[in-house]
């Protein structure tokens, strides 16, 4: 483990603008060489994120707070049941690849739910977290990225038990043919401590995936 790299849980919900303010500011830090690099672990109040690419046509019914988010992606939900993960690390200092950083962001969390007893995958032209759900491909978790001078900023959204039916009022990711589900709609309920350790324990090897000339 990284020891320069700041862990920081949240022990209540955070209200998603103050979260993304406090985020961009740690990140702003970063750049000028004044911050530590940051995975921040919390969970928030019910809210759709629109990203860069959210079409109109996909909010469906809006009956949460919408908020425009400079990530890439579309329409997503964030609410009580779900483990957020805000990344900020410096990619100088590492590989400059974005398609390495979103590959390794994957990779992570998909170790990370296998030390949970989930067995999680990617899918081709479908960025996410999918796995089967009888038997059916079906999303379990979100990844939204934003890199700006080599800092990354967002990160990625997994279901532990959220509730399935606040996805309802938008097409989540802009993805309509699959279905989204959740390690409690597995059966294979996962406590949020739980899968905080397992993020800690596969960690390093996500930074080794990041490694490189900068």
């Amino acid at each position: 483990m990284d020891e320069t790299i700041e862990w920081r849980v949240e022990p209540r919900p955070v209200d998603y603008a103050e979260a993304l303010a406090s985020m961009e500011a740690r990140a702003a830090a970063v750049t000028r060489g004044e911050g530590r690099e940051l995975v921040w672990l919390l969970e928030h109040p019910p809210v759709y994120t629109a990203g860069t690419s959210a079409d109109p046509a996909e909010m469906l019914d809006q009956r949460f707070p919408v908020h425009r988010t400079g990530r890439g992606g579309r329409y997503t939900y964030h609410g009580p049941g779900q483990r957020i993960s805000y990344v900020v690390l410096d990619l100088r200092a590492r590989k400059r690849d974005v398609r390495n950083y979103v590959h390794a962001i994957e990779g992570w969390v998909i170790a990370a739910l296998g030390e949970c007893g989930i067995e999680a995958f990617r899918a081709p032209g479908r960025i996410g977290i999918w796995t089967l759900d009888r038997g059916t491909e079906a999303k379990i978790g979100a990844i939204g990225v934003r890199i700006r001078q080599w800092v990354t900023l967002h990160g990625f959204a997994i279901n532990l038990d959220p509730d399935l039916n606040h996805f309802t009022g938008i097409v989540p990711c802009g993805i309509a043919e699959f279905p989204v589900t959740s390690a409690a709609a597995l059966g294979k309920p996962i406590a949020t401590d739980r899968f905080d350790a397992a993020l800690r324990a596969t960690f390093s090897p996500f930074l080794a995936a990041l490694a490189g000339a900068g």
